[in-house]
């Protein structure tokens, strides 16, 4: 059979085969039933039904095994994300974060202004009356960086903060609305992850600071004091609980500008925060573990409630001693109103 016989016979034979095909093809779309009518393609396509498909190549290993998905999408704690506790954002060194809550308070009001700071340090006691109007302003900004991470082969990180608070008579014209009081508050920070479990709650990190704060002013209206705060932060939740005690530095009788000052802002505070979408509460409560006349404190509860984007509405209630350094020994409450926008416990 000479070559072109050949190709005619193929010819033939495919044109055949083609046909046959194209009627199974077409028995195969009346059929109702779907496994039915896949084994029927199968057949017409000449595959067999007995040989497993091969997983498509595209498919990753690892996708195999992996658990299947609760649907619920997993986040972590926000205090694992404010001090990168779990490793999933390594942060960059030196590179400055939101530490504090940062706000404005463009009015806050208080039933009691602080006429004549006093304290019994010699020559640190005012004794003619201040002309201070009982409505300012207030704000605070807050930034911290780390310093070094995986300290010795631990899991411990090291970071520095700054934190500053000021108190503004911009209503007082009389005086040319002075900066009645403003906080400068540098730290260091040893922070420590924690999984441990505790009646329910999730124990998160410890930390140790070495803490400075002060006014910046002369005599006679300075104030300052060093501490050792520690910390352990445990969540549950939307909930956050944050033990902080201290203990304060001691200097020379001729340097210390409140030798009191742990009678009455504290020893020791409490933060409770919870959280609902974009609102939070937190209740921060100190007090100076002493009894009788010695037993004082304060409580200050912040709301914080959405508004536009990053911006968010902020309340601020204040009750008891040392809303601020000048006034750590007087008892007061302050309300105020305004906008946070980063920082949020």
């Amino acid at each position: 059979m000479n070559k072109f016989a050949l190709a005619a016979v193929l010819c033939a034979g495919l044109s055949a085969a083609t046909a046959q095909a194209s009627a199974d093809v077409s028995a195969c779309i009346a059929i109702a039933d779907n496994s039915a009518r896949l084994a029927c393609y199968d057949r017409a396509a000449g595959r067999d039904a007995s040989t497993p498909a091969m997983p498509p190549a595209a498919a990753p290993a690892a996708a195999a095994s992996a658990p299947p998905s609760s649907g619920k999408v997993t986040e972590t704690s926000r205090l694992a994300r404010r001090w990168d506790l779990d490793g999933l954002r390594a942060a960059e060194p030196f590179a400055p974060r939101p530490y504090k809550p940062v706000y404005l308070l463009p009015a806050t009001w208080t039933d009691r202004v602080n006429q004549q700071p006093k304290s019994p340090a010699p020559d640190h006691s005012v004794f003619q009356d201040l002309d201070l109007r009982n409505i300012e302003a207030k704000y605070q900004i807050s930034l911290k960086a780390l310093l070094g991470d995986r300290l010795f082969g631990t899991p411990a990180s090291l970071w520095g903060g700054y934190t500053q608070s000021s108190r503004w008579q911009v209503y007082n014209g009389a005086e040319s609305r002075p900066f009645r009081e403003t906080n400068y508050e540098p730290e260091v920070m040893l922070v420590w992850p924690f999984q441990t479990e505790v009646g329910g709650w999730r124990l998160r990190h410890g930390l140790v600071s070495l803490n400075h704060q002060s006014n910046g002013r002369s005599l006679p209206l300075s104030r300052s004091w060093n501490r050792i705060i520690g910390e352990l932060a445990f969540d549950r939740g939307e909930w956050l609980v944050e033990l902080r005690p201290w203990w304060r530095l001691r200097e020379a009788a001729k340097d210390d500008d409140n030798p009191d000052i742990t009678d009455f802002i504290g020893r020791a505070e409490v933060v409770i925060g919870r959280y609902w979408g974009d609102h939070a509460l937190a209740l921060q409560l100190r007090h100076s573990l002493r009894g009788g006349q010695r037993s004082k404190g304060s409580g200050q509860l912040e709301w914080v409630f959405p508004m536009s984007g990053a911006l968010h509405g902020y309340l601020q209630v204040f009750s008891g001693y040392g809303e601020s350094m000048i006034d750590y020994n007087l008892s007061q409450r302050r309300i105020g109103i305004g906008v946070t926008i980063a920082g949020w416990r």
